[in-house]
Order: C-alpha cells, then sequence, then structure tokens
C-alpha cells in the first residue's frame, strides 16, 4: 500500500463507495454493462447498455436504454426489444458505436446509413458518412458537349418533346447549320460556339454565355436571348425578324463589340442592352427599341432607324453617318 492509499472496510453488507454519495455501484455501472438483445426489422442483435450509451450520450439510443423501462420499450417473446428500422443499415451503426470505425460492407447503400444515424441521432457519424459518399461519388464531367454527340441526342428527341439543354456546357463546339428551334439553352455555356447559318428560331437563350461565337447569317427570329452574353461575338446578317409578329427580345443583353452588319432587327427589344463598340452598320432597326441602350461609340451608319424608340439612350460618340431616317432630337438621346 502507497502512504496515500485510502482503504474501504465492510462486513456483510454491500459495499457502499462513499465517493458515489451512497449509490449503489451496480445501480452507477451496472445498468451500462446489462447485455441486451435488439430485434431490428426482424433480425436480431445483441450488445451492451453501454455501448447503445456510451458513445452518443445525446442520441436517441443513448435516450432509449440509458435507463430500464426509461421509454418503455416493447419486447418480443424472446425478450428482444423492437426496432422498427431496416437491419442491413443497421448493422454498421452499432459497429460504429462499438469500436469508433465506420465501416459498411459492399452493396450496403451509404444514403441509407446516412439516413439511419440522422434517425437515431448519431451525429458523429452523420459527419463520416456525409464525407464517404462525396467520396464515392463520380468525378463531374464538365468536358464539352461535341457536335456529334449533341446531334445524336437531337435525332433521339422526338419533334413534339421540348428539348432542355439549360446549364450544359457546348464551349467551342460545331453547331452550325443545325435546326435548333425552341430548344431551351437558359444558363447555357456556348462560348466561342460555331453557330452559323443555324435556325435558332424562338430559343430560349437567356443568361446564356455566347461570348465569341460565330452566328452569321443564324436565323434568330423571336429569339429570347434576355440578359445574354454575347460580348464579341459576330452576328453578322442575322435574321431577327418574324413576320408574323413575334418580337427578339435582347433586353438586358451585354452585346459589347458584337459585329451585327447587315443584320434585320425591325422590331427587335434591345432595351437597356449595353452594345458599346458594337458594328450595327446597315442593319435594320425600324421600329427597335433602344430605350436605355449603350450605344457608345457604336457605328450606326446606314442604319433604318425609322420609329425606333432612342429614349434615354446613350449615343456619345456613335456614328450616325448616311443614316436611312434622320436622327430627332425630340427622341431624347444622351
Amino acid at each position: 500500500f502507497r502512504d496515500d492509499d485510502v482503504l474501504f472496510v465492510c462486513e456483510g453488507e454491500p459495499f457502499i463507495d462513499p465517493q458515489t454519495d451512497g449509490r449503489p455501484h451496480e445501480e452507477l455501472t451496472g445498468s451500462h454493462t446489462d447485455w441486451l438483445t435488439l430485434n431490428v426489422g426482424g433480425r436480431y442483435f445483441t450488445t451492451t447498455r453501454s455501448t447503445l450509451v456510451n458513445k452518443e450520450p445525446d442520441s436517441m439510443l443513448a435516450h432509449m436504454f440509458k435507463d430500464k423501462d426509461a421509454w418503455g420499450n416493447k419486447q418480443d417473446h424472446r425478450g428482444a426489444f423492437l426496432i422498427d428500422r431496416s437491419p442491413e443499415y443497421f448493422e454498421p451503426i452499432l459497429n460504429y458505436l462499438r469500436h469508433g470505425q465506420l465501416i459498411v460492407n459492399d452493396g450496403i447503400n451509404l444514403l441509407g446509413v446516412l439516413e439511419e444515424a440522422r434517425f437515431f441521432g448519431i451525429d458523429s457519424l452523420i459527419e463520416h458518412l456525409e464525407i464517404a459518399i462525396k467520396n464515392s461519388q463520380p468525378a463531374e464531367d464538365h468536358s464539352p458537349i461535341s457536335r456529334k454527340e449533341f446531334v445524336r441526342f437531337l435525332l433521339a428527341t422526338p419533334t413534339k418533346s421540348e428539348l432542355r439543354c439549360q446549364g450544359l456546357n457546348f464551349s467551342g463546339a460545331d453547331l452550325s447549320r443545325l435546326d435548333l428551334r425552341y430548344i431551351n439553352f437558359k444558363m447555357a455555356n456556348l462560348s466561342r460556339c460555331n453557330l452559323a447559318h443555324a435556325n435558332l428560331c424562338c430559343a430560349n437563350l437567356e443568361r446564356a454565355d455566347l461570348s465569341g461565337s460565330v452566328l452569321d447569317c443564324a436565323n434568330l427570329q423571336g429569339v429570347k436571348m434576355l440578359c445574354s452574353n454575347a460580348e464579341g461575338a459576330s452576328l453578322k446578317g442575322c435574321n431577327f425578324e418574324d413576320p408574323s409578329g413575334l418580337k427578339a427580345n435582347l433586353e438586358g443583353a451585354n452585346l459589347k463589340g458584337v459585329d451585327m452588319e447587315g443584320s434585320q432587327m425591325t422590331g427587335i427589344n434591345l432595351r437597356v442592352a449595353t452594345l458599346k463598340n458594337a458594328k450595327l452598320k446597315n442593319c435594320n432597326l425600324r421600329g427597335a427599341t433602344l430605350a436605355g441602350t449603350d450605344l457608345e461609340n457604336c457605328d450606326l451608319s446606314g442604319c433604318d432607324l425609322q420609329e425606333a424608340n432612342l429614349r434615354g439612350s446613350n449615343v456619345k460618340g456613335a456614328i450616325f453617318e448616311e443614316m436611312l431616317t434622320p436622327l430627332h432630337m425630340s427622341q431624347s438621346v444622351r
């Protein structure tokens, strides 16, 4: 014995440790070392109460088995506690509570184990599972879609079905001369694409990236290009004019430095669009909406601007020589 050892002696009565406030030893430890049998979805698991309680004391399992009959747990004819959950997803959770390691057999869906961990409130295991699920996912393929892949996709789609290409990456693809009518390209990446002579009638290009693309002689009747980015693109000889009266909408589009020479844009909506340094020579802009449009340093020579709305537009440095229709100051340009 060491000099500072303290000895307690009793005779005839169960030993009570004074340091435990008089509570019996089995009350402190016995309830956490009892062997239990669980019937989980028809499959039996044998474990100790301490396994279910100690590692995650705030979990549902800990609250279920911390105190005997605290939750009034139902038992089957063999005395096993009944739990109506999936046994294959429960097993990895029980093993984790035993030794602190996440081990999942082949063929077990990690998402199912994650759902069980959330149900039972095993917080420390949830983080491990989320990381494991993330690492098991295949790497995202951000490579651009080729012309061959897209043509195969077009041919496999019924003509009456809506074709959605939202957010897809077509960067640098050759889509020239293809029939792309009514296709939804909203927020798609079409930068540096070749769309020359393509039929984009009524296509949705809202917020699409068309920067540096070539759309020469493309059919853009009724196209929707709201807030799209076509900076530096080439749209020479394009047709935006729909005989049925459907107007092309390029409101808020970024068209800095575009070349739209010779394009037919009767009635086009270019409200608050940015056309700084753009080439609009010989364009037909009859009845176009250019209110609030930035036309700074644009070449508008030879344009037909009859009945165009230029209210509040910025024409600083713009070239208007040889216009087919004189520009009247009553149109309130800046």
